[in-house]
């Protein structure tokens, strides 16, 4: 039997993009069907109160399970590599798609290839697993409400800063505002900008 595992926050986007990469590789490899099996967890969730745990308890050897990316089995290296020690004890076959690499449970030397592929790869995988834990950050927060990145209307600095004067007496003469982006040296969308932001005007 074939499984596909999908593991998500909230965003359905998400999921949606691992379940089509997942049936697109299952379909190159001629692996079908697939049984799709995804959970929407939480950094508080333990291991053992996962979905993937009770999935990996019901496996059998030669069964194959399909997952994106490492960092979709576990939120750390000691996460993923006991679920692949459990997956390989069992004779389980695990693909992951991103670094194209099949673990065959059914092999004898699996114990040591496992040692050396975890030590070869921990750091790549702690990285995965930063850049995930940083989504799911991203994507909880946008899902309370909290608004991401720069203010809407936020003044950010410019090197025009102190020169506001300068420039309404400019503007005030109508020179161009090409003319008046060479005076100060900078491009005309940075004045533009800037005139903008700061809302001036030509005095009275």
């Amino acid at each position: 039997m074939v499984y596909g595992y999908i593991r998500v926050s909230t965003d359905k986007q998400d999921y949606d993009n691992q379940k089509h990469g997942i049936l697109e590789y299952c379909n190159r490899l001629k692996l079908s069907p697939v049984e799709f099996i995804s959970e929407t967890i939480s950094s508080r969730v333990k291991l053992e109160e996962r979905d993937v745990s009770r999935l990996i308890g019901s496996l059998k050897a030669g069964d194959v399970l399909v997952t994106s990316e490492l960092s979709r089995l576990g939120r750390s290296i000691l996460e993923v590599m006991t679920i692949f020690k459990e997956l390989t004890e069992k004779g389980v076959v695990t693909h992951v798609i991103k670094g194209n690499f099949i673990i065959n449970g059914t092999d004898n030397k699996i114990q040591s290839s496992v040692l050396i592929f975890a030590f070869g790869l921990s750091a790549e995988i702690e990285r995965e697993l930063i850049s995930q834990r940083t989504k799911e950050a991203l994507q909880r927060r946008k899902s309370e409400g909290v608004i991401l990145g720069r203010k809407k209307g936020a003044i950010v600095k410019s090197k025009l800063d102190g020169k506001e004067e300068q420039i309404i007496d400019l503007v005030g003469k109508g020179v161009p505002v090409a003319s008046i982006a060479k005076i100060f040296g900078c491009a005309r969308g940075t004045l533009v900008n800037f005139i903008s932001s700061r809302k001036i005007k030509a005095k009275d």
